[in-house]
């Protein structure tokens, strides 16, 4: 190739007909889902502008966890029966995602979009996505401890190392924990328990957050409307100390006057 081959070449692959075809199936990398609720699991086959479908895509949702590849969504096996259906129930539209009803911790884990597609240049073929990691939490208490009501809890379950963390502000800014644990959990394959503990050291809002990643997930605030005694600290009296110390210095300074007269 000389210096300006690649420009004919250019111009061919971005004008030719079909060369840019192309046919792709799009999910999340990372879905979190509330425990007993109902959550979307989005998956959308998208085609290039010059490509067109021949025939209805056949839809795959499978369970990607090591050990139990015969789990799938969709059509859905046990343990799913009952809690999937379609977002759309048009068997041409191009949204392939699912509703996956009453989350449960067994939920966590990965999952793939499958599609069987037919197209006018490629024919029949299977496209799939990138995997949608499931990560599942629970809903998040913000209170004063039985022990102590000056101190503040927020405790969430989460599924296990997948990336959450707590964060307890007050009035905006972010407070130290005074205690902060992954607790036990019911089986390590299930969730973990994350919490944290602050001081109350004023009136205000505080507020714990749960984060996945840089994602806020959700929130719990905890409005204090006491007044909190706030401690004084004044400086240390030195100039009464000197004062007390003069006194017995100068009785004796005029006792020994007196004596040394007296001679």
């Amino acid at each position: 190739m000389t210096k300006w081959g690649w420009t004919p070449w250019t111009i061919f692959y971005f004008t030719t007909p079909g060369v840019l075809s192309l046919v792709a199936v799009h999910q999340p990398p990372v879905l979190a889902a509330a425990l007993g609720q109902d959550t979307i699991m989005p998956c959308e086959l998208q085609l290039s502008h010059d490509e067109n479908m021949t025939g209805t895509p056949v839809l795959y949702w499978h369970y990607m966890q090591q050990g139990d590849n015969n789990k799938k969504l969709w059509k859905p096996t046990e343990p799913y029966e009952g809690r999937v259906q379609l977002v759309d129930d048009n068997r041409e539209s191009l949204d392939k995602s699912i509703v996956l009803k009453e989350v449960q911790w067994a939920d966590s884990g990965m999952y793939e979009c499958k599609l069987t597609v037919s197209t006018q240049r490629k024919g029949s073929h299977r496209e799939k996505g990138n995997q949608t990691s499931l990560v599942v939490h629970d809903s998040l208490l913000f209170n004063p401890t039985d022990r102590n009501t000056s101190l503040l809890s927020c405790e969430v379950n989460v599924t296990q190392n997948a990336g959450f963390a707590l964060t307890v502000l007050h009035n905006g800014s972010r407070l130290r924990s005074v205690n902060s644990a992954a607790g036990g959990n019911v089986s390590p394959q299930l969730f973990v328990t994350l919490s944290e503990t602050i001081a109350v050291k004023a009136g205000g809002k505080y507020e714990c957050q749960l984060h996945l990643k840089e994602d806020l997930i959700m929130k719990s605030v905890f409005h204090n409307n006491s007044t909190v005694a706030v401690e004084v600290e004044y400086p240390e009296p030195w100039l009464l100390y000197v004062a007390l110390l003069l006194v017995p210095i100068t009785v004796l300074l005029c006792l020994a006057t007196v004596m040394l007269i007296r001679r």
